[in-house]
């Protein structure tokens, strides 16, 4: 397989930013579903696919949300088009017979949740990263927020307790203006090896 280009390259990573300001320009339900079909190809352990979405676009429903949010993410996350709460389904273990039919591996979740809940965390983190590049590469940018009180949010949105909040994603089209100064990143040898 070639490498991408670099365009594709500069779009996903390079010239990629956090974003705390959209535009106006709503975001289609068209385009979330395009988002989805493009997002759930991103790989999991045991394409175990944890993560549970829930796009909130009406004020309605981000006036639920917003007094889980933390001061800083209040407006920006009214303002945005949609803010996208990624969580992680408790018992995903129970759609592994079809998505993973290589052998039994759901009694093994169900006879430990400690596993289980590690495996949802972990690769619902995983699929959040997968959404935000996939949003990238579409044309909408994003802002990550790990800002807001989790208790709250699942009970708002997840009262039955099966789905948890893992991290809130805004999403739209980027208003450059919002945007911070770049902040440095580590070189290479501060963080890693090769053995």
């Amino acid at each position: 397989m070639n490498p991408v280009s670099q365009e594709a390259l500069q779009k996903a990573f390079i010239s990629a930013r956090t974003f705390n300001k959209f535009t106006s320009q709503p975001v289609s339900d068209d385009t979330l579903r395009q988002l989805y079909d493009l997002f759930k190809w991103g790989p999991t352990s045991m394409n175990s696919q944890p993560a549970r979405l829930l796009f909130l676009k009406t004020p309605e429903a981000k006036q639920r949300l917003a007094p889980a949010l933390s001061a800083g993410n209040l407006d920006k996350t009214l303002a945005a088009p949609v803010t996208v709460i990624i969580a992680q389904d408790t018992r995903f273990y129970e759609q592994l017979p079809t998505q993973f039919p290589a052998y039994d591996a759901k009694p093994m979740f169900e006879a430990n949740q400690a596993l289980a809940d590690a495996t949802a965390f972990r690769n619902s983190s995983l699929q959040g990263g997968y959404l935000i590049i996939a949003a990238r590469l579409l044309g909408l940018e994003s802002g990550a927020m790990s800002g807001f009180d989790a208790d709250k949010v699942n009970a708002e949105f997840f009262p039955d307790g099966q789905y948890k909040v893992n991290f809130l994603l805004n999403l739209g089209y980027g208003d450059a203006s919002g945007t911070r100064p770049r902040g440095p990143r580590l070189a290479f040898e501060e963080v890693a090896q090769v053995l």
